[in-house]
């Protein structure tokens, strides 16, 4: 019986590799090419509508002659905007897309927001709650190391928020559950405290977010920029060019961040791995 259940076991364990290494073939490469050298990112099949929108552009030569209009050290550079092709060094870059937006595909803790992370920028919680990318603009995260108490705190937080958003969800519902029973408004009342207190009881008990040991070592190890994590969508990563991204991460830049000499995409292409 043991024998079998091995052989059972090591059948599964094969048969899972397989499916990994499937899966990792499928992944599809960009190259991105720039007067800094060459960048190359591997997109993720788990975020499909940011991988084909990334795709098409490529396809487009959307993002030909486009510079990095957004660096700033030890944190990210970013590209994308269609008005800073041949842009003036006085022109205000950022705000230039394609016109649509894409529905968040945040697959956190899943995808974080390592160095090398590819993901896509979009516009603040207050006009963009429900955190849709952009169309076109997208950074790649140089970042910086951390410690445990960083990543100690950030997990606070993070929980914080989760709760926060579960709790606001689920009080909503019950809410406008509530207001269909037509109760006079001392009744009312009443149970909006009574639903009020045990959801936050329920929400409370809820498990709690902790950061893997292996994502420990590499936000400690190599950096990031992990207070982005869980709300703009990481589509991609790095598998190249971890020096080309130093470098430009380190130009000179304005007070918009803009490099001083122009970074410039000179071409992008779909590659093999």
């Amino acid at each position: 019986m043991k024998g079998l259940l091995f052989k059972y076991f090591l059948l599964a364990f094969v048969l899972n590799m397989g499916i990994n290494t499937l899966a990792k073939e499928k992944n599809t490469f960009v190259k991105i090419e720039t007067n800094y050298g060459t960048l190359k990112v591997m997109l993720y099949d788990e975020t499909p509508l940011h991988r084909d929108n990334f795709l098409k552009l490529v396809k487009e030569n959307f993002f030909d002659s486009l510079l990095f209009h957004r660096v700033i050290p030890n944190f990210m550079i970013q590209a994308g905007d269609p008005t800073s092709k041949n842009a003036s060094i006085d022109t205000h870059l950022g705000a230039g897309g394609v016109g649509y937006t894409i529905p968040a595909e945040i697959i956190f803790p899943k995808y974080y927001h390592k160095r090398g992370a590819l993901a896509a920028a979009r516009t603040g919680d207050f006009v963009n709650p429900n955190r849709e990318s952009s169309g076109s603009q997208f950074y790649i995260v140089e970042g910086r190391p951390c410690t445990d108490d960083d990543l100690d705190i950030l997990e606070q937080n993070i929980n914080k928020t989760m709760q926060q958003t579960l709790f606001n969800k689920m009080f909503a519902e019950k809410k406008a559950e509530l207001l269909a029973l037509d109760l006079d408004s001392s009744a009312y009342n009443m149970e909006l405290r009574k639903i009020y207190n045990e959801l936050r009881q329920e929400v409370t008990a809820v498990s709690e977010f902790r950061y893997t040991d292996a994502q420990r070592r590499e936000y400690k190890m190599f950096g990031g920029t992990p207070h982005l994590d869980g709300q703009y969508t990481v589509f991609g990563e790095l598998v190249e060019g971890f020096s080309v991204l130093e470098t430009i991460s380190k130009v000179g830049t304005n007070k918009e961040d803009r490099p001083l000499e122009n970074v410039v995409i000179i071409s992008t292409k779909i590659v093999k791995k």
